[in-house]
């Protein structure tokens, strides 16, 4: 049986799309995978009983830092262990969604001449897959707009790559699951896998006006449970959900998001209008914002800066978005549909003839 690496990590972001591709391979690729010895990617990929190989490597910064030695170190560290881990498994394919972990494994493999395939997800390539370009055998990316940050003979455009089983939710089990009617609306908040403080903070304290209107389930994040609003009246928090996800999505009418590529694709493909509440330049390198205004521009979403949100524009948005969702969602159902998918095990099953 062929071997596929993947690699990824740091975000959930960059490692939900590679379980996405792991669920279509399991019946026919021995599978691994390779990342941080601490990172999200490994309580996530532990679960789902891969064998997994966490290896040292340093934050990709670009800026000058005395920790940029250090990181360095364990860098070059880390393509040895990770040199070694390939020399072992002699996989067929390596595949990565990015981030800092990455950029050692890719050296390694480019060392033992085994094919790179890496996939972005954001308008503009991130630090660590503008390192792994050169190395790289193909390159798929989510938005147009980005394959001109790459060699254009190996790049292709294909979207992003959707978690089957968060398209095949059940309405009807979503709200039973809620305890939630069927006569209002039903607003999902989202602020990533760590939850958002300022988004929690806000929906909060706002959660008279929104409950008045919509029914409302609040992912909060790891450690953001208030436990004063247990039991809050058409308000349910949750730290995380998992199973539950995809059934939560089917019944939800609106979702306030960050502006990351993966969830955003996700809702687009579920057709369900957004409020993306993007990432500042005070947080982040931007990405978030650029996918926002790109969703927006195509008439998927509204965008509401994080350094204006308050209770006032928060509602004005939602009011705005539930008036005319319906034009959301005719713009969605009109959008281009790739199967990233698909498309991904496609090439990657045809690095079986290649060994």
């Amino acid at each position: 049986m062929p071997k596929i690496v993947f690699t990824g990590g740091g975000s959930a972001g960059h490692v939900t799309p590679n379980i996405a591709i792991i669920n279509e391979l399991s019946k026919d690729w021995d599978i691994f995978y390779m990342g941080s010895k601490k990172g999200i990617e490994k309580e996530l990929i532990q679960k789902l009983s891969i064998p997994y190989y966490g290896i040292n490597s340093g934050k990709l910064r670009r800026y000058i830092d005395i920790e940029n030695l250090w990181d360095m170190l364990r860098v070059i560290k880390g393509c040895f262990e990770a040199r070694r881990i390939l020399k072992k498994l002699k996989p067929n394919l390596v595949f990565s969604k990015g981030g800092f972990v990455s950029v050692p494994v890719i050296l390694a493999a480019k060392s033992l001449k085994i094919p790179i395939y890496i996939h972005e997800s954001d308008m503009t390539p991130g630090l660590a897959n503008k390192i792994s370009q050169r190395f790289s055998t193909k390159i798929f990316t989510s938005f147009e707009e980005t394959s001109k940050f790459f060699p254009n003979h190996k790049t292709k455009v294909i979207g992003s790559p959707i978690r089957s089983e968060i398209l095949n939710g059940s309405e009807e089990i979503g709200r039973k699951f809620l305890d939630f009617d069927k006569h209002s609306p039903i607003l999902t908040i989202m602020g990533g896998s760590l939850g958002a403080k300022k988004i929690n903070e806000v929906v909060r304290k706002s959660l008279k006006q929104l409950t008045a209107k919509y029914q409302v389930v609040h992912l909060c994040g790891k450690n953001n449970f208030d436990d004063e609003l247990s039991g809050y009246p058409r308000y349910k928090q949750f730290e995380y959900v998992h199973d539950e996800l995809s059934d939560i999505l089917a019944a939800t009418d609106l979702v306030i998001t960050r502006g990351g590529s993966n969830a955003i694709f996700e809702f687009l493909s579920l057709k369900i209008p957004m409020i993306i509440i993007p990432l500042g330049l005070n947080q982040s390198r931007g990405d978030q914002i650029l996918n926002a205004k790109a969703f927006q521009e195509k008439g998927y979403s509204l965008t509401l800066e994080e350094e204006k949100l308050n209770s006032d524009t928060l509602l004005e948005h939602l009011n705005t978005v539930y008036k005319n969702r319906n034009e959301f969602e005719q713009n969605m159902k009109e959008s281009q549909k790739m199967e990233a998918l698909q498309t991904l095990v496609t090439e990657i099953n045809k690095v079986k003839k290649m060994k």
